[in-house]
């Protein structure tokens, strides 16, 4: 294999490197926005009453 060849691979090897890094990135960044996103929407529930679940009526 020659110089110019060799060149070519290392070059293609960094690009698909760098575009793989990129696309990474920006799926850690959506998926960053959708978590908040999911905490932001789960905060405006509203929670059950204290007294919820402390009793059981098992006369039927």
């Amino acid at each position: 294999m020659d110089i110019a060849a060799m060149s070519i691979d290392m070059s293609l090897a960094k690009t698909q490197n760098a575009v793989g890094i990129a696309m990474t990135k920006k799926a850690m960044d959506l998926q960053q926005t959708e978590a908040a996103a999911m905490v932001e929407m789960l905060a405006s529930v509203p929670t059950a009453s204290p007294s919820f679940g402390h009793s059981l009526d098992i006369l039927a």
